[in-house]
């Protein structure tokens, strides 16, 4: 092992009570998507106070951070993560994410410049559904970014995170109330459209492939038994493997919510919720770094099924413009899984603590390898 990793590794075990108590403060004021004051706050204030030049509101976005240290021609970020699900808090552990970066950005900190990085720890709103990484993309966070990385627990370890391309929408049907019992003929049932829709898709399921995903909430659909719905609302969410496989199975599932209009006289509206969150693809190169890394530590790599699919990050949309890596850290708490409230109190345990200071190590290590591989190709093209 490396100096500098040694070095970085003691800097890890020196913070780890205060990197736990972040985790478990966070875990303990959940706050949900761009109204992550707190979160956003205590991880600003804990790299401000290790030396990183720190700016709150950072791309327009009250609760994205922006921390930098160091001047070397090799750029890292290093992604945090810190808002929650509504009604089950942290059960996809964002707690343990922004704790892992603000640890990796700590052991990286007193050596940034001596190992030519400039170290860039991200704060990033809203993964939740409203893309705060896509947003950020888009205004210039990432430019200029040789490798990004995060950590993010799961029930087991991964390597990498199977991740779908997403796009998700808010339907509303518009009716006409009646009295259901005295004059049913004069309404236009809301509640009816948004069923044929929802039939539509259960059979749509039958054409789609193994991967492919469909799902929604139906958000509103009458207030009372006795009134002929006039207007139903929902939410609705599509995955498939690719952005490109996704544009013409979002377009079918449209046309299922058209023919809910269609069928009842009801007037369609659909609204776009956050961007579309694009494939995960994570590098290589980095990815072999991370692996030997996180083995070094005594995590290890079970093999999985190769049908484990379904889940979706704006982390997608960093890995097609950056080199990017998005590993999964195992909390042991099978069967409790991501978005379960089980899951919720798997990511304050001692398995979840080991995720926190394992993450900071490891993602520390592999900026130290990108580094120092960066220092040999430079010392290769200068040699006679």
């Amino acid at each position: 092992m490396t100096a500098a990793k040694e070095a970085a590794a003691r800097r890890v075990h020196a913070a780890a009570d205060d990197l736990i108590a972040l985790s478990h403060r966070i875990h303990a004021h959940p706050e949900l998507a761009f109204e992550e004051h707190l979160a956003s706050r205590w991880v600003a204030e804990a790299l401000s106070e290790a030396g990183f030049e720190v700016r709150h509101g950072y791309c327009g976005l009250p609760t994205a951070v922006e921390a930098t240290i160091g001047t070397g021609p090799t750029h890292i970020a290093i992604c945090a993560e810190y808002d929650a699900l509504p009604d089950i808090g942290h059960a996809c552990g964002h707690n343990i994410i922004a704790a892992a970066a603000v640890g990796a950005g700590i052991a990286l900190a007193p050596w940034a410049d001596e190992l030519g990085l400039t170290v860039r720890v991200l704060g990033t709103p809203a993964e939740e559904g409203s893309g705060g990484k896509v947003l950020m993309l888009e205004k210039g966070a990432f430019d200029g970014v040789h490798a990004a990385m995060m950590v993010h627990p799961a029930a087991v370890e991964m390597a990498a995170m199977p991740g779908l391309a997403v796009t998700q929408f808010d339907v509303t049907y518009e009716g006409k109330a009646a009295h259901a019992g005295a004059y049913p003929e004069l309404g236009i049932n809301a509640a009816d459209a948004m069923t044929l829709a929802q039939v539509g898709i259960g059979l749509l399921r039958q054409q789609t492939t193994a991967s492919d995903r469909i799902h929604g909430i139906v958000t509103q659909a009458g207030s009372a038994a006795n009134v002929i719905p006039e207007t139903s609302r929902g939410h609705w969410i599509v995955r498939s493997n690719s952005l490109d496989t996704l544009q013409p199975l979002s377009a079918r599932v449209h046309r299922c919510f058209e023919a809910g209009a269609l069928a009842t006289g009801c007037d369609l509206s659909t609204t776009p919720v956050g961007p579309d969150y694009a494939d995960l693809r994570p590098d290589r190169g980095l990815l072999d770094l991370w692996v030997t890394n996180a083995t070094a530590l005594g995590r290890r790599f079970p093999d999985l099924p190769s049908s484990v699919a379904g889940a979706a990050t704006d982390m997608g949309n960093v890995s097609h413009v950056v080199p990017t890596i998005h590993p999964m850290l195992g909390l042991d708490c099978a069967p409790a899984v991501n978005h379960q409230p089980e899951f919720t109190a798997a990511c304050v345990t001692r398995a979840a603590d080991r995720a926190v200071l394992d993450g900071a190590t490891g993602m520390a290590w592999t900026a130290i390898d990108v580094a120092l591989a960066a220092e040999s190709e430079t010392a290769q093209r200068v040699s006679p």
